[in-house]
């Protein structure tokens, strides 16, 4: 299909018959015999895939992919190689704003969140670092800078998992050839330091405190509720408040893109009811939200909670409204069966107990009394039945006549007869 030809001057060239009929020349310069060869086997391979219109083998693909600008130029003025512009380089910061913004699926505080990842990885790296790049290497360098920032260890995990996601997605598009930071720990762990049980004697002081009805409302769908805030409070409406029934529909924002979880109903607990009560009396007929005041994305609730526990004369906790949420269902879980509690709180007993379930003061009160009790209870048993028991070999040696020319093994003798009436009991007309 193709010829080597030698020039008076030491140079060759490769000679062939185009698919189109034509004979085109490949001037090669002063090579070596052995180098015409692998190039004149190259072309006929190039030749031979035009006219089957097959794909090029993965040996001659890779050979293209590195082969020099002049002999590319070459091959592309006979036909043999389409020359294709440079790719343009995709940068991290380029990647992330078109992702980020391609996002429609989630919630605008779900975007809130990936901006302030991809963020990091951007302070991190700089926005101009080609996205192919990237390494393994580079996602360790990414753990220990955070974690030189001074996160805490969720958040590192949080923020590993963030970058596993958008690289995932990158190499779902082809942009790079692995996902550098896929083996990142990012699994948040449950943090029992940070629990704190908010007791009802806190609880009291701090509705007290509260500022109007519905910050005692707020207080107490997430003290006696267990609702998520702010999502599921703001999502409350009066015709979710089934009086007759005393239930309520909770909305789950959170999870309502799983079939089934969508909402969830709980009961209108008894120490609930007086909150909801007062509200609905003081909303302005035709209101349709439970919550209004603080229906405004610039409303920080939990900085406002957190003056208002101050205002209380108690010391804040960490993670208010998740530990409100979290005490509720370590106190529903002592009445009730763990599905049930779930189901009432919104989240699996996994994550009840990863995340929720908490060990209380008062655990280690109750064991500690029923440890005493029960030793105690056990040694006063002991001492009656063993008291009992001398009385009673007591009792018969002295009220047991010897029987003359007769051994026994026997201490007691029953001398009691049956009663004349016979086994069974009497009973009077």
């Amino acid at each position: 299909m193709a010829s080597i030809a030698r020039e008076k001057n030491g140079c060759r060239r490769i000679l062939f018959i185009a698919p189109d009929g034509r004979r085109p020349t490949i001037r090669l310069g002063k090579v070596s015999q052995r180098a015409a060869e692998a190039i004149k086997f190259r072309v006929e391979q190039l030749i031979a895939a035009k006219l089957t219109g097959h794909p090029l083998g993965a040996d001659t693909a890779a050979w293209l992919e590195k082969l020099q600008p002049g002999m590319a130029k070459k091959l592309a003025q006979v036909g043999l190689f389409t020359q294709s512009a440079p790719a343009a380089v995709v940068t991290l910061e380029s990647f992330l704003d078109g992702y980020v913004a391609g996002r429609c699926d989630v919630k605008a505080r779900t975007v809130e969140r990936l901006k302030q990842a991809g963020q990091k990885l951007i302070e991190c790296f700089g926005g101009d670092k080609p996205l192919n790049a990237f390494t393994t290497g580079d996602a360790d360098q990414y753990r220990l800078w955070l974690v030189g920032q001074g996160y805490a260890d969720n958040t590192v995990r949080r923020l590993s998992g963030r970058a596993k996601q958008f690289f995932k997605a990158a190499l779902r598009r082809k942009l790079v050839a692995e996902n550098p930071f896929a083996d990142l720990v990012s699994a948040v762990r449950g943090n029992p330091s940070r629990f704190y049980f908010v007791s009802r004697q806190v609880a009291a002081k701090v509705i007290d405190a509260c500022p109007d009805a519905e910050w005692r409302l707020l207080f107490a769908l997430s003290r006696f509720g267990g609702l998520r805030c702010p999502s599921e409070h703001l999502s409350l409406r009066w015709g979710d408040i089934d009086w007759a029934n005393n239930r309520i529909r909770v909305p789950s924002p959170k999870t309502e893109h799983i079939e089934g979880k969508e909402s969830r109903m709980i009961p209108m607990f008894p120490e609930l009811k007086p909150y909801l009560e007062e509200a609905f009396e003081l909303a302005e007929p035709g209101t349709e939200f439970v919550i209004n005041r603080y229906r405004s994305c610039n409303a920080n609730l939990r900085t406002q909670l957190m003056r208002i526990i101050k205002r209380a004369g108690i010391e804040p906790w960490g993670k208010p409204w998740q530990n409100l949420r979290s005490t509720r269902e370590t106190e529903l879980m002592e009445q009730f069966p763990a599905h049930v509690v779930c189901g009432w709180i919104g989240n699996s007993e996994a994550v009840a107990r990863k995340h929720y379930l908490q060990v209380t003061d008062e655990h280690f009160e109750r064991a500690i009394r029923g440890e005493d009790e029960a030793a105690q209870n056990a040694a006063q048993q002991a001492h009656a039945s063993s008291r009992g028991e001398g009385q009673a070999r007591s009792t018969a040696h002295k009220k047991t006549p010897a029987l003359p020319g007769l051994t026994t093994s026997c201490d007691v003798v029953h001398t009691h007869s049956v009663p004349p009436r016979g086994v069974e009991p009497r009973f009077s007309d």
